[in-house]
């Protein structure tokens, strides 16, 4: 008895025509960016109505010892202010598809251009606020400013930048740096000597972070608290995912979760050794960024004793990052359509990003809101 087959091209295949699209992360940034001076990354929009760079005036407080009977006149104190420059760059992609393979396609991929643009605008903007976190300052318009790709990061990319640079960078920001959890690590003048003395058992734990915020209190400029409130001073740590992962499993911090934490109502619900999200600890916001770790310059990851992998963690207060925008994301359409054949969308925006930073008394540039902690970093084996 013959059975019958089907032949292969008489199989049915089904296309399902709803997309699924690679999933993008939102911007974990965004709740630290607003106009606003009390802002982390604060918004500047003078720019859209015209030009290529912006002057952000700074301002450091008056430290002159008090008069009290002797003259006045001859004593006054001058005001210490220098003016940042921040540049802006464009930014733009697109998608152009044809009838013909419109017309063979089985989805419509043209309806997800749109999205997928929007996707890449806000992929390219947080990994960018990572790459300027990561620079190291400088008057000079960047490198690659107006390019056939251009450079949005303000600053010198620290994989870009020589040994002297990274040098006089730490020399400048020796009181807003620390090594590993230890002043002593911190060699003089020398940024690859001093990231040679994190060890692999050096994490970011509860006892650095507390380390880290005490010493932001002391440095100067002074950086301002992310927050006041009812006199007790709040700053925000982004950190990439292994150090989160470090400070997370810091039995410090798991007593604290498990002993301080509410336990009534929704206790549960907010506790973070069981959900994801910030972790709290001494005033001090924990916000994990995993793309830090992916967007880790070169340099760090055989940096560490023994070629370990190091990574910069940030405590911010107010005004450390400026993202200057001359044009919001816009729509853009193909003109150059070939009788209707051809069809296009894309987008423009134009912004610089710039960790914001002040010259010193002895002209190098220092990090104005931003306080860099350097641990282990290992990734996950």
């Amino acid at each position: 008895m013959a059975v019958t087959t089907t032949q292969v091209n008489n199989k049915l295949i089904v296309f399902r025509k709803e997309i699924s699209r690679e999933y993008i992360r939102q911007n974990l940034f965004s709740p630290y960016v607003g106009t606003e001076l009390t802002s982390i990354i604060r918004v500047i929009q003078d720019l859209k109505k015209g030009g290529e760079q912006i002057n952000i005036p700074l301002v450091a407080r008056l430290k002159g010892q008090a008069v009290s009977t002797g003259t006045m006149v001859g004593n006054e104190e001058a005001v210490d202010n220098y003016g940042f420059r921040a540049f802006i760059d464009w930014a733009r992609n697109s998608v152009k598809v044809n009838n013909a393979e419109e017309h063979k396609s089985s989805i419509d991929i043209f309806s997800e251009v749109r999205p997928l643009l929007e996707d890449w605008g806000k992929e390219l903007q947080r990994d960018e606020i990572i790459d300027a976190f990561n620079a190291i300052p400088s008057e000079a318009a960047p490198a690659n400013l107006g390019s056939v790709n251009g450079q949005r990061v303000n600053g010198i990319l620290m994989d870009a930048a020589s040994s002297a640079q990274r040098n006089a960078w730490l020399t400048a920001n020796a009181d807003h740096v620390l090594f590993g959890g230890s002043q002593g690590n911190l060699v003089g003048g020398n940024f690859a000597s001093s990231l040679a003395n994190v060890s692999a058992a050096m994490t970011l734990s509860a006892a650095a972070l507390t380390k880290m915020k005490r010493l932001a209190k002391k440095a100067s400029p002074r950086i301002r608290p992310f927050k006041l409130k009812n006199g007790r001073e709040y700053f925000v740590l982004f950190a990439g995912a292994n150090a989160f992962r470090d400070l997370q499993n810091d039995s410090t911090i798991i007593n604290a979760n498990t002993q301080a934490r509410a336990r009534e109502g929704d206790g549960f619900d907010k506790n973070p050794l069981f959900q994801d999200g910030d972790l709290l600890y001494n005033g001090i916001i924990i916000r994990e960024i995993p793309e830090m770790d992916t967007r880790l310059p070169a340099i760090y990851q055989t940096a560490g004793a023994s070629g370990i992998q190091v990574a910069p963690v940030w405590l911010a207060g107010q005004s450390a990052m400026a993202w200057c925008w001359g044009r919001m994301p816009t729509p853009t359409f193909l003109k150059e359509d070939d009788y209707q054949f051809f069809r296009g969308a894309g987008v423009k925006m134009a912004y610089g990003l710039a960790k914001i930073a002040k010259k010193d008394a002895s002209g190098n540039l220092k990090d104005w809101g931003v306080f860099t902690g350097f641990f282990a970093s290992q990734p996950d084996s």
